[in-house]
């Protein structure tokens, strides 16, 4: 059955659910991905998102509702007749084949013919930026190096749809932060669709144009990083990416106000909402500073200045009085 064209959605999720028991992993979730889309279903620890990836590949099997691929419904099909492949955080390489034996395994299990094979590896080598590394075994490479090997086998059999199971998770924080780049180089250099799970807010923050926060089993809020992270739909998502101070508000409900949007001072800086309140810790990152205040209209803030100038940390020091001020602008009002 086919409910899609060519112009439609590459995924479309209709009321998908998993339990284990009397546990339910993926509760009722709708959800639709775009051709070309590098998505993230981002979430903690038994939020649904591996559950739901794994019913994507095909190796869990819905409770309820219907899963569409392409237009075509492949809630019962079998993993290896899916248009669909998946990468590992594990990456799962054979350590006694060499890199091209490791990448061109797939098409030799589907019986492609060896000259074909060679020049598909080849391809995707080269694209991958390991066409000098095709004879060396898994051992001889670096973490960064296995992962794009990885990714190399996962891509070589041109699937409509690659999903990845926390890509990134067992390289460095230096090396992960370089290897996002490359792999959104990759995903909009080969126009395909890229399903990544993360528990890493600021892996999906970069790497996605769009994202589904979850929450015990179902979609918190869907949207593209920049409207999740100014635009919280509830609290919880407000509370879960990022940092941010939730506020009372006087009409009901609460505000949920950034850090970086809080301006710090040392006196009464004119805007609309202004605190005093007594520097308790400060933290250093280098190109930022965070600070908590303690406040007697909030209890504790969190703020956030950019340092731009090498002495900006020197001004406020731990146990100073100080002002926090913000415009109507800078909060977003949450009803739950």
């Amino acid at each position: 059955m086919s409910l899609t064209s060519r112009d439609g959605p590459i995924v479309r999720i209709e009321g998908l659910t998993r339990r284990f028991g009397p546990i339910v992993a993926v509760d009722r979730v709708d959800l639709e991905i775009a051709r070309g889309e590098l998505f993230a279903l981002l979430g903690g620890s038994g939020c649904g998102k591996t559950t739901l990836l794994r019913m994507l590949a095909g190796f869990e099997a819905p409770d309820e509702g219907r899963l569409f691929i392409d237009g075509q419904d492949m809630t019962d099909v079998p993993p290896y007749r899916r248009p669909v492949n998946m990468m590992f955080q594990s990456y799962a390489l054979f350590p006694h084949m060499d890199v091209a034996a490791n990448v061109g395994y797939g098409l030799r299990r589907d019986g492609v013919k060896a000259p074909e094979i060679a020049a598909r590896v080849e391809e995707i080598l080269t694209l991958v930026h390991l066409q000098d590394h095709a004879k060396r075994k898994p051992s001889q490479l670096s973490g960064g190096q296995r992962q794009r090997v990885a990714l190399a086998r996962a891509l070589v059999k041109r699937p409509k749809l690659l999903l990845l199971d926390e890509p990134l998770a067992a390289l460095d924080r230096k090396l992960r932060e370089s290897t996002r780049f490359e792999m959104v180089r990759l995903q909009e250099q080969l126009g395909l669709t890229f399903v990544m799970v993360t528990h890493d807010q600021e892996e999906a923050m970069s790497m996605a144009t769009r994202l589904a926060v979850m929450n015990a089993g179902r979609i918190a809020q869907i949207g593209t990083p920049h409207e999740v992270y100014e635009h919280p739909a509830s609290r919880f998502v407000a509370d879960f990416i990022g940092i941010a101070n939730i506020l009372d508000s006087p009409g009901g409900g609460w505000i949920a106000l950034r850090p970086e949007k809080i301006v710090l001072a040392a006196t009464r800086p004119d805007l609309p909402h202004a605190v005093t309140g007594r520097i308790v810790d400060v933290a250093y990152e280098g190109d930022r500073s965070l600070y908590h205040v303690e406040t007697d209209a909030y209890g504790m803030m969190t703020v956030a200045t950019t340092n731009t100038s090498r002495n900006a940390g020197e001004a406020f020091a731990r146990g100073r009085q100080v002002w926090l001020g913000w415009s109507d602008e800078s909060g977003q009002r949450l009803e739950a």
